[in-house]
């Protein structure tokens, strides 16, 4: 192992689940089939740095068509870190990315390391944990089974900013998960959440509504359905302040922030129906 003579290179999928080992270790919580899942959606979009065939260091560099990108899975061996493989990896996801809008939720006391790479900081965003108490199921919310698929890809691709329809497909239909969905006519939605287990407890994300009130009613709909006693998270953009609101009013702790941050422009989202982000990996 030579922090010093590394290469990076496209990360292979068994390499994957050990990145994810990595990331449960700096305590991110990582979904029990994220793995599977995130690469998945962009396979060229994961790079490892090894010495030896030994792996240093992770980064995902993921692309939403030609115009956006997100950055995240940044981990290095906790041994090894203040030397070149960070940078390296750094390196190696700007360029993949290259000319596109790109995103990341960082780590908030690396945020100088962040803007020497150019990005600037747009907001945070917190995440939250509680334990369930099983509210009563409300009406009006349907499983997410029941909802139009175009719909929800519309819906998501709205307050995401950017079409991932094999991304959300498999994303609703992943094991030890649960999904909502607002109804609202026409063959569309008010909003739509996902409830995916993982290494400690289920986190909700996304969780996209019209208003705080079929938000609440999103995310009863979910709780209704896990286990009570059971821990949740939720990871929430300080950009709505009604979503920071449902938090508090729910007596959710917050555990801690990240910086999202662009190297461009923040992009023209509605914020308004944000309550819930998907992940603080791929955005």
């Amino acid at each position: 192992m030579d922090a010093d003579n590394f290469t990076v290179r496209r990360m292979k999928r068994a390499e994957m689940d050990l990145a994810v080992d990595w990331a449960a270790a700096e305590g991110w919580n990582p979904g029990l089939h994220d793995a599977k899942i995130f690469y998945s959606w962009d396979g060229k979009g994961f790079f490892t740095a090894a010495s030896g065939g030994e792996p240093l260091g992770f980064i995902s560099a993921v692309a939403y068509g030609e115009n956006y990108g997100f950055v995240g899975f940044f981990v290095v061996k906790p041994e090894l870190r203040g030397h070149r493989i960070g940078v390296e990896l750094g390196r190696a996801a700007l360029a993949r990315l290259e000319g596109r809008n790109i995103g990341i939720d960082g780590v908030l006391n690396k945020v100088k390391n962040y803007q020497a790479f150019g990005f600037k900081m747009a907001h945070k965003n917190s995440r939250y944990m509680g334990v369930n108490r099983r509210p009563q199921a409300p009406t009006g919310v349907a499983d997410i089974k029941q909802a139009p698929l175009p719909a929800v890809l519309e819906y998501d691709a709205e307050c995401f900013g950017q079409p991932r329809v094999k991304f959300v497909k498999n994303w609703i239909a992943q094991p030890d998960s649960l999904g909502a969905a607002v109804l609202a006519g026409g063959g569309k939605l008010g909003g739509y959440a996902m409830a995916r287990k993982c290494r400690d407890g289920y986190k909700i994300g996304p969780l996209f509504a019209d208003d705080e009130t079929l938000a609440a009613r999103l995310l009863d709909a979910l709780l209704a359905r896990l286990p009570e006693g059971e821990k949740y998270f939720l990871d929430v953009p300080e950009t709505n302040a009604a979503a920071v609101a449902l938090a508090q009013k729910r007596g959710l702790a917050q555990v801690f922030s990240t910086a999202r941050m662009y190297n461009r422009y923040p992009p023209d989202l509605p914020a308004s129906k944000i309550f819930g982000i998907t992940s603080f990996e791929l955005g």
